[in-house]
């Protein structure tokens, strides 16, 4: 991850720890808001055994504490952002792209926060006829739906 790179901060810190440990992984291209940060942590692998031998996580209110957690033993992976997606773009078959106007909540690796937040136009300027050839590209902040920068 780049070093200027700052995770963003999370929604509300009082509602770490409440969401359901069930959630989407990765896709939707675009987020809204990080809800919290996870370490997940496999007794396999060597972590702790808190709950008689199956996975679990801690969540955490910031970045740079669950990438501390992370390092600080065995078992445990790099940390996931829950991110919440008011709308996001679904791609049931390769480059064939759907607006979904429904909230859902996914885990993402957190390198993903780099691509800026989502915006009004981000996911129509995303699905526009005038799109650029790399529509990743205004995901990225790159470019708009007319092929500028």
């Amino acid at each position: 991850m780049s070093t200027s790179f700052r995770p963003p901060a999370v929604l509300d810190p009082k509602r770490v720890g409440e969401y359901p440990a069930l959630a989407k992984a990765g896709g939707g291209y675009v987020w809204d808001e990080v809800l919290e940060y996870r370490v997940w942590c496999h007794p396999e692998k060597g972590a702790p055994d808190e709950f008689d031998s199956c996975d679990y996580y801690y969540a955490f209110a910031t970045y740079n504490e669950a990438l501390e957690f992370s390092h600080s033993n065995l078992g445990r992976e790099e940390p996931l952002a829950l991110v919440l997606q008011r709308e996001y773009i679904d791609e049931p078959e390769p480059e064939q792209y759907a607006h979904v106007k429904e909230e859902r909540i996914a885990e993402w690796p957190v390198a993903f926060l780099i691509r800026p937040r989502r915006t009004d136009k981000t996911i129509p300027d995303f699905m526009s006829p005038d799109a650029p050839p790399n529509r990743l590209a205004i995901l990225r902040g790159q470019a708009k739906a007319n092929g500028s920068a």
